[in-house]
């Protein structure tokens, strides 16, 4: 999935539960980058952004890593907690990406708000429990439950799934994909955050 953003302004969808902001606090506004890891010199991670920019993080100034494995739709199932991105109007919401948490983790960033994916403020993030599924012939639609609101959306086959889990240092290696929700920049250095890094090839999709 290809991304043609240089950085974004965001709701905190998961870092919430990685320590820039306790679950079912007022979400920050957040700067997101999307991109490829250039290299790691001691502590310094330097990214080229999908736009071609080099923007740098200090992982000793309270970073944390998450790793973003591959996922099926077998993971995405009642009592799950996930994101997704989507389009669409409430009534026809269309899965973009799904991020599937592991147990620890639920209740990061829940509710239903705008997201950055795709150009033109088209896109939502639905952080929410599964509560039920239909199965079709190309997928399936859930129900997706959250304090205060209930969303239902389509997960079409081929829909890119990941699942988060545990990460280090070591799975900073050039050439792998990474996203980045940082608490702010300061010229092309990004401040304390977190970096979702793909694993074994994978391109975090959201």
């Amino acid at each position: 999935m290809a991304f043609a953003f240089k950085r974004h302004i965001a709701p905190v969808a998961i870092a919430a539960a990685l320590g820039l902001a306790a679950a079912g606090s007022a979400r920050a506004e957040n700067v997101h980058e999307r991109g490829t890891i250039a290299s790691l010199d001691g502590s310094v991670l330097k990214i080229k952004d999908n736009a071609g920019k080099d923007v740098m993080l200090n992982l000793d100034d309270g970073w944390k890593i998450v790793g973003a494995s591959k996922g099926t739709m077998a993971d995405i199932k009642p009592g799950t907690f996930i994101g997704t991105a989507t389009t669409g109007e409430d009534t026809g919401m269309k899965a973009v990406e799904v991020v599937v948490f592991p147990e620890a983790m639920k209740g990061t960033g829940e509710g239903h708000y705008a997201w950055d994916l795709q150009p033109g403020g088209k896109t939502m993030m639905t952080n929410a429990t599964v509560n039920n599924e239909v199965k079709g012939t190309d997928g399936k639609s859930v129900t997706l439950t959250y304090k205060g609101g209930e969303k239902k959306v389509d997960i079409k086959d081929g829909t890119p799934i990941v699942q988060l889990g545990d990460a280090t240092k070591a799975d900073l290696k050039p050439g792998a994909k990474v996203f980045v929700n940082a608490s702010a920049m300061t010229g092309d250095k990004l401040e304390k955050g977190a970096v979702i890094v793909g694993v074994d090839g994978v391109t975090p999709p959201m």
